[in-house]
């Protein structure tokens, strides 16, 4: 334990102090193909910390998710492709291959200057190796290593989750920590009811992350998690920063959290990073929804008349999904994944496009979008 938290307090010599980021982006030159201006926040307005740049890469499928085999080449590619296209924001976790996805990254970023980019990752379970497994499916990576987890939501377990991290990372520091999975949606997984393993985080992972980000580890922590339900209760116990909230607030589906998660964070200064905001490349036009392999009829519907509006416009619904989270006020970053590396690349050249004012009217005019849900002025 000495040892670890000498390990975690070094880390802190490097990080630099904490800046207040706002709800509202503006343009400054953080810059993407052939020059073109990504979206950022505000560095000047009050509030809790925010990442400085809105658009991220999510680098779950880096790890073979979705069941896809993702070479370490285009792993890398992919990696450097983000960084090219100028993206300085990257999501990963140890459960994300089983640490495969920290490596990959690690190996990119370790090669960067630490003070250019800014990283999430999460904590919850903790990885040990097991001689006698061998490459195969978990949930939902193919070819993970023969590695076996247990959940540990402790404040010593977070150090040591922390601590692996770096070192698979090959980082000196990790900027934001979400507590991972900790949802009523994982409870078979889990073992036990979410709100028992919640009761354990509020002991242990909590308290021990609000004290790392006193002591200048890091700079921000918060739940990473599908469900609405444990963002709520961490807001009444605890002063968590951000926020993941995965497959929660979309083009496709939002109306849940514009009555929940939305005015909640907001009323207490916290930021969403929004995951799979795509839903699983479901708005890209992929055969999944979520993480699921199936799309519900419903969602098939909806998506067959968003496509139809979209082509009226000439507007790509991707780019307008891109651009919906980016007019959330309470949305601080998106982080749509990528497994090659054109994906990045078309991301970033979407924010060199326009979606006209008639689209977002119309996808309003046929309920398509809760009007209460803020879309881009001009």
């Amino acid at each position: 334990m000495t040892g670890r938290r000498a390990l975690l307090s070094a880390a802190a010599l490097g990080t630099a102090a904490f800046l207040a980021r706002p709800a509202v982006a503006q343009t400054i030159p953080a810059r993407g193909p052939a020059g073109a201006a990504l979206p950022v926040n505000d560095p000047g307005a009050s509030g809790r910390w925010r990442p400085p740049q809105r658009l991220g890469l999510g680098c779950q499928p880096l790890s073979n998710g979705f069941g896809k085999v993702v070479s370490p080449a285009t792993a890398i590619a992919t990696v450097e492709s983000a960084w090219d296209s100028g993206m300085r924001l990257f999501d990963t976790s140890p459960w994300y291959g089983l640490g495969r996805s920290e490596r990959r990254i690690g190996a990119v970023l370790s090669t960067k200057p630490r003070d250019e980019f800014t990283l999430s990752t999460k904590v919850g379970r903790v990885l040990e190796p097991d001689a006698e497994l061998a490459l195969r499916r978990v949930a939902n990576w193919a070819e993970a290593p023969a590695f076996r987890y247990r959940y540990d939501y402790s404040a010593d377990g977070t150090r040591r989750s922390i601590e692996d991290s770096l070192q698979r990372l090959g980082l000196s520091r990790i900027d934001i920590v979400f507590v991972h999975d900790l949802s009523p949606g994982n409870e078979r997984d889990l073992g036990r009811p979410w709100r028992e393993a919640f009761e354990e985080a509020r002991k242990g992972a909590f308290p021990a992350l609000q004290r790392m980000k006193e002591e200048g580890i890091i700079k921000a922590w918060g739940m990473g998690v599908n469900d609405p339900e444990p963002i709520l209760a961490a807001l009444e116990v605890a002063e968590p920063d951000i926020f993941l909230a995965a497959t929660q607030y979309s083009l496709a589906e939002h109306g849940r959290a514009l009555d929940g998660i939305i005015p909640a964070v907001r009323a207490k200064g916290v930021s969403l990073m929004i995951g799979a905001p795509l839903n699983g490349g479901f708005l890209a036009g992929k055969d999944r929804y979520d993480y699921g392999s199936s799309i519900p009829e419903p969602m098939q519907r909806k998506r067959s008349r968003m496509q139809a509006v979209a082509r009226e416009h000439e507007v790509d619904l991707r780019t307008a999904a891109l651009y919906f989270l980016d007019a959330q006020p309470a949305v601080s970053c998106f982080i749509p994944g990528a497994s090659h590396l054109d994906q990045p690349r078309q991301n970033a050249e979407s924010f060199r496009t326009t979606v006209p004012a008639g689209f977002w009217a119309q996808m309003k005019e046929e309920g398509l979008i809760d009007r209460r849900a803020p879309t881009p002025t001009a």
